[in-house]
């Protein structure tokens, strides 16, 4: 590839006799201008390599130019070169505040120009050859980290999947719970990084429930107060799964499984935190996945109306629930609905006021008495 040089002075002259001894070798392709205003129009929209200035032109000295040009993106390290018969060191230093690389002298047949030619346009080459390597490397790395994240960001669903497999063979509960959160984080106003992941970690919110014994969580009849002491202890195991990762998307899942079973007013488990001490981020999926358990069937209770499940959000948010997240929730109702659309094949046909007795023992996690259909979990 051709070394590409932009030349600019007020002297036609100057230019041809610039362009012809640049060119003469078959290395470099030379832009001429007369006027710098538009030399600098160009070099916005171009990449060049190497750059010929006058010092003394109308409109823009060459300093100025150089100024201009340095600012331009991608122009950091470009080599410039001031043509100038004023040799003087105030000049000099001046262009080199500003970010020349060297001088020539504005005289046609000077040995110093030809050399100092050659070696400037050696010098764009390299820098050229530098920053192609640079861009290259620079693409690889952001290919590899694109990688990298799409499989830590499979990994986590994977391990998601197999937690929810245990007690719910369709394992779509960890999808629907990471949309609604999704939907929560970003009508939050939330970065969209940090919407980004907690969508991917918030699959994770169960993971303490692999070592949580068959017999109590497969259990599809009444629990006793033991059994529903083991089945909180999820959280805390959960936490300890995922603690001291030194993936941020994981840490984030950490904080979810410890604290998507924490209340806003400090009644929740397991360390009663309440309002703005839990993570954000466990608050906006306490919310997904109270909703999700409410209006999903399984093998112990019947899945509830989508009404009702909204009801029960409003009547709980400052209680259960931040009210800004149960409030972001439902302000894309729409999409809730269409989410949940997608797994509820046979309508639950109970009415508002056979459920609501019950509501507040199912959403604690697994009902302690007697097996309800209307009976829910929180996930």
């Amino acid at each position: 590839m051709l070394t590409q040089a932009l030349l600019v002075d007020d002297s036609r002259s100057v230019l041809n006799f610039l362009k012809r001894h640049i060119e003469a070798e078959g290395l470099v392709e030379a832009t001429t201008f007369l006027d710098p205003v538009e030399a600098l129009a160009c070099a916005r929209e171009r990449v060049f390599d190497l750059v010929l200035v006058d010092y003394e032109m109308p409109h823009m000295d060459g300093i100025s130019f150089i100024r201009a040009f340095r600012a331009l993106p991608g122009c950091a390290d470009i080599p410039i070169a001031m043509i100038t018969s004023r040799q003087t060191d105030d000049v000099k230093m001046e262009a080199l505040q500003v970010g020349a690389t060297d001088f020539l002298p504005k005289q046609p047949q000077s040995v110093e120009m030809t050399v100092r030619l050659r070696n400037l346009v050696r010098l764009g080459a390299a820098v050229r050859k530098q920053n192609d390597r640079a861009a290259d490397l620079a693409s690889a790395v952001a290919a590899a980290t694109q990688k990298l994240g799409e499989r830590e960001e499979e990994i986590i669903l994977r391990l998601a999947l197999a937690v929810e497999y245990r007690d719910n063979d369709t394992g779509e509960h960890t999808l629907r719970v990471a949309r609604y959160s999704r939907i929560i984080a970003e009508q939050l106003g939330l970065p969209p990084r940090l919407c980004r992941d907690i969508y991917l970690a918030a699959p994770l919110h169960d993971v303490g429930k692999v070592a949580i014994p068959d017999h109590i969580l497969l259990k599809p009849g009444r629990l006793t107060d033991d059994e529903m002491a083991v089945i909180r202890t999820h959280a805390t195991i959960g936490e300890k799964i995922l603690a001291d990762s030194s993936c941020e998307l994981i840490q984030l899942g950490a904080q979810i499984a410890a604290g998507h079973h924490e209340r806003w007013d400090g009644a929740g488990y397991p360390n009663g935190l309440q309002a703005d001490e839990i993570p954000v981020a466990a608050r906006v999926v306490a919310v997904a996945d109270v909703f999700d358990a409410l209006t999903t069937r399984r093998p112990y209770k019947e899945q509830m109306p989508l009404d009702v499940a909204r009801n029960y959000l409003v009547e709980n948010q400052g209680r259960q629930f931040d009210p800004a997240c149960v409030e972001a929730f439902l302000s894309r109702w729409d999409e809730v609905v269409e989410i949940a659309a997608g797994q509820r094949a046979t309508p639950y046909q109970k009415t508002e006021a056979t459920l609501v007795p019950n509501i507040e023992a199912a959403v604690e996690n697994r009902p302690a008495g007697d097996r309800l259909p209307e009976a829910v979990p929180a996930g």
